[in-house]
């Protein structure tokens, strides 16, 4: 090898290692705690704004025997497969009526084979994409401006084949003319819907909303929080109106769970708590608990998914939160900041999350960087009790898993030490930010001490369990 080519080798050697290297830190950068980063994509070739934002929504949904995210730029529409293996593979790209910087808001969601998406800027259109060759390709069905032009977010009644348009602004040659708080379409033919309710006289503004077994749970914005029962679309009844209650902001978004007795939603303003509510006798919304994070330093919630246990939460500057809702009062379990670069309260960061899939996978987008997918492991949370060290199973068979759970919020550094009578350490191992491990210790038959160690409060905190193998 000549001295020149021995040149640039090392050369090239070391850039990569340098790169890795500086990979390496703005990973470790990231502030996490119990969830597991799989993969990210982005695109810095999408037209930007100021503040380099160039993402909103995301969305997940099943075709075939795969799963799919969606994600909304300031371009577009942008489809990928989420792979077995858990990478995001783009598949396709729908470009939007408008496709400008100024874009800072699409939505979305399925039916039948069917993708519906919209856009609140420009001259805007409800677009809807058929997703029937997939995994090969997408292609636009309809773009349908007409009825339609600017809508903040849409949701679909499968069961009832109607798509409800939230804060809809009709475009006339090309300016925005009639305002409608929202309105309600028939999807008898899903690629033309007909309006079967022209929306409500006295909202002025119906940001967001979710209608299950026929009742609407609306978010009106500054005037809070509403519900109607839509048996009857073309004239649904009026059921509950909360417009005065505590924390009260901008009432932006919220989840029933599956079960339908728990609902959580969030004000999106600086320093308000999200609110678990209940359902009294009557089927009314009431506020049982407030929660969040940092909410004295005034951050701010955005969107909220929810399963039977816990709550997704996309948080702005402060990423994608967990919470266990069951728990008195709500605990935070789980955290990851997507937006790491700065601490101040304002409304960058993550903007979306999606937790339905079948895998349990987690979507979630962010405003700068792009779409996000996560592993969060629902079932060792859902195990746990009131303990605070809890190993499990116990007893456990030789070659059998063995889980290690610490019932308290840390986040540092955790040494796991099992132990036989003789004393002799047969197994160790160190875990960071999460607090607990699941590992296959591979033991004999016999008694053994499980020992953790970590440090809290400067000094050095030690807990032993004594377990059985057979």
């Amino acid at each position: 090898m000549n001295n020149n080519i021995t040149f640039h080798y090392f050369c090239g050697m070391r850039y990569l290692l340098v790169s890795l290297f500086l990979l390496h830190l703005s990973v470790l950068a990231q502030s996490y705690n119990n969830i597991e980063l799989l993969d990210n994509w982005k695109n810095d070739e999408l037209i930007t704004n100021s503040l380099q934002n160039r993402y909103n929504e995301c969305y997940g949904f099943v075709q075939g025997n795969n799963e799919y995210a969606v994600i909304g730029s300031s371009e577009g529409t942008h489809i990928f497969q989420i792979s077995t293996d858990n990478k995001l593979v783009e598949i396709d790209f729908i470009k939007g009526r408008f496709s400008n910087a100024n874009v800072i808001h699409r939505d979305y969601k399925t039916y039948k084979n069917y993708l519906y998406a919209v856009c609140d800027e420009g001259e805007s259109s409800l677009q809807i994409i058929d997703l029937s060759f997939l995994s090969d390709s997408v292609y636009l069905a309809a773009d349908l401006d007409i009825n339609f032009g600017r809508n903040h977010n849409i949701s679909i009644d499968s069961a009832n084949q109607l798509l409800y348009c939230f804060s809809q602004t009709l475009i006339t040659n090309g300016n925005p003319s009639a305002q409608h708080s929202m309105r309600v379409f028939s999807l008898l033919d899903p690629l033309n819907p007909t309006l079967v309710f022209g929306g409500f006289n006295d909202i002025p503004n119906v940001h967001d909303g979710l209608i299950r077994n026929n009742v609407a749970i609306l978010n009106c914005g500054f005037d809070g929080l509403r519900r109607y029962d839509f048996s009857n679309p073309g004239n649904p009844l009026f059921l509950q109106n909360m417009s005065i209650y505590q924390e009260q902001g901008y009432n932006h978004q919220g989840d029933l769970n599956p079960s339908g007795d728990v609902y959580i939603f969030a004000d999106e303003t600086p320093g308000k708590k999200l609110k678990k509510c209940r359902f009294d006798q009557n089927g009314n919304i009431i506020i049982e608990s407030y929660f969040g994070t940092d909410f004295n330093q005034g951050s701010v919630p955005h969107n909220i998914m929810l399963d039977d246990r816990f709550a997704f939460v996309a948080y702005y500057n402060l990423g994608l939160r967990i919470y266990d809702y069951r728990s008195s009062p709500v605990e935070e379990i789980a955290f990851y900041d997507t937006y790491p670069d700065d601490n101040t309260n304002k409304m960058n960061g993550l903007w979306g999350v999606y937790s339905k899939l079948p895998s349990k996978r987690i979507i979630a987008s962010d405003r700068k960087y792009g779409l996000f997918l996560f592993q969060f492991d629902r079932e060792v949370f859902k195990n746990r009790n009131e303990t605070d060290f809890q190993v499990y199973p116990s007893p456990i068979k030789s070659g059998e898993n063995l889980t290690i759970f610490v019932n308290e919020s840390y986040k540092g550094e955790m040494l796991i030490r099992i132990i036989d009578v003789s004393g002799k350490l047969v197994y160790s191992t160190n875990i960071e930010k999460q607090n607990y491990s699941s590992f296959c210790p591979d033991l004999e038959t016999g008694m053994y001490q499980v020992e953790i160690r970590y440090e809290k409060n400067l000094e050095t905190v030690i807990k032993r369990k004594a377990i059985v193998v057979f």
